[in-house]
Parts: C-alpha cells; sequence; structure tokens
C-alpha cells in the first residue's frame, strides 16, 4: 500500500464545490486528508461533500460566503472545532483583481 502523502491532516478549500476548488478537494481526500469545503451553493457542496465521503475522507462542507468575514470566522471555527486543526487553506474563492499580487494575509478586508 502506498503512503498518502496528505494522510492525519486537514485541508480547507473554498469555493470547493466546483472546478479546481472540487478538483483540489478530491485530490487532497484521494491523499488521506481531511477535507473541508465550503461554498454558497448548498446542492453542489453537498454533492461533493458525498464524493469526498465515497473516497473515504472524513469532510464536511459548510455554506460559506467567504466575501463575509463573520461567515469565514465560522468556517475557520468549525473546521478547528470538528477536526482539532488546520493545516491547509486552498482560498479559490471570492477572486479579487486590485492588480497586485501578495498573499491573502495582507489583503484588507476591504480589498478582499
Amino acid at each position: 500500500m502506498t503512503e498518502r502523502r496528505f494522510a492525519g491532516t486537514v485541508a480547507l478549500i473554498t469555493g470547493g464545490s466546483s472546478g479546481n476548488g472540487r478538483a483540489t478537494a478530491l485530490s487532497f481526500a484521494r491523499e488521506g486528508a481531511m477535507v473541508v469545503i465550503a461554498g454558497r451553493g448548498a446542492e453542489r457542496g453537498e454533492f461533493v461533500w458525498r464524493q469526498l465521503e465515497a473516497l473515504g475522507a472524513e469532510a464536511e462542507f459548510i455554506p460559506a460566503d467567504v466575501s463575509q468575514s463573520g461567515q469565514v470566522e465560522h468556517l475557520i471555527s468549525r473546521t478547528i472545532v470538528r477536526f482539532g486543526r488546520l493545516d491547509y487553506a486552498f482560498n479559490n474563492a471570492a477572486a479579487i483583481d486590485v492588480g497586485v499580487l501578495k498573499p491573502s494575509a495582507d489583503f484588507s478586508e476591504e480589498e478582499f
């Protein structure tokens, strides 16, 4: 059996219910991570959540609009309550284009 490189880790993927976010969530799950996906569409999010669980991953879908700071705080808090930690975050939702590249943490709330 091949060792799964993310076994025992927790990954949070915003925009995880479609496109690149979904693909990333499935990849983390295949590599052994526990996966939390966030998105605004409940039906799509729950569908991907079921796909993650079908791969044997511990997973959760948390409806969230990441343009709202309170919802982001809830998302992170709920992830940590459920899994006890957060190792990876793929900030795939709420893309911004302010003409500057910098780490997500360096953007002000207004820019985000």
